[in-house]
């Protein structure tokens, strides 16, 4: 598939996303970031202009033609990318693992250790990816679908429900089942797959949308 990509700006989230209980304690998952590291190296070898938001893991391997930049906390996440998001992107990749709920309130001080139990209410967060489109109505966008365990044909439903809730051209729909890694590229009507590694995935991926800008 013919791609050409060269100067396409290009936004990446990966990596996990905290939310906090007290001063020191957080909620968190165990999203790696190396989806990330993975799609931002590829794109800055097609000659992309690429930055990548990544949340509180290591970078290692990172291109250092990549812009980096850092958070932590869901709403660092939610203020970095409406910042980026008043630029001029061709194409938005939403691969964090943003954080789906948080306490409803949250302690400003350390809760004590010596606490027979704790119970936290959550709330859910607002969902960063439905306002991608109304931001940048002209980009491509993309995001991703992590369920653990699920079949490939409920995986790929679930992957265009998303893409119709949030006008997405595509979803990466994928699952770990006994540590064995599985993705498919989901476009409303078309998906491709299975990929068995990140970095299959990750090569399918930026081919796909190469091939959209193919002869622009």
């Amino acid at each position: 598939m013919a791609t050409n990509l060269k100067n396409k700006k290009v936004l990446i989230t990966s990596g996990p996303t905290w939310v906090p209980i007290d001063k020191v304690r957080v909620i968190s998952n165990t999203a790696s970031g190396k989806t990330g590291v993975l799609l931002a190296n590829s794109f800055v070898q097609h000659g992309c202009r690429v930055t990548l938001l990544l949340g509180p893991v290591e970078a290692s391997g990172l291109n250092n033609l990549v812009s980096l930049k850092r958070f932590s906390f869901f709403d660092e996440l939610s203020s970095l990318m409406k910042k980026e998001l008043d630029k001029d992107y061709d194409i938005v990749i939403q691969a964090a693992a943003v954080s789906d709920f948080k306490p409803r309130s949250v302690s400003n001080n350390k809760i004590s250790s010596h606490s027979k139990s704790l119970g936290l209410t959550l709330k859910p967060t607002p969902k960063i990816i439905n306002s991608l489109r109304k931001l940048k109505p002209r980009s491509y966008l993309a995001g991703f679908k992590f369920e653990p365990d699920m079949a490939a044909e409920k995986l790929i439903k679930e992957a265009r429900r998303l893409i119709k809730a949030a006008d997405l051209n595509c979803v990466v729909a994928n699952s770990l089942s006994n540590k064995r890694y599985s993705a498919y590229i989901v476009e409303s009507k078309e998906n491709y797959g299975p990929f068995l590694s990140k970095p299959e995935m990750v090569n399918s991926l930026v081919k796909l949308i190469g091939g959209k800008y193919a002869g622009s």
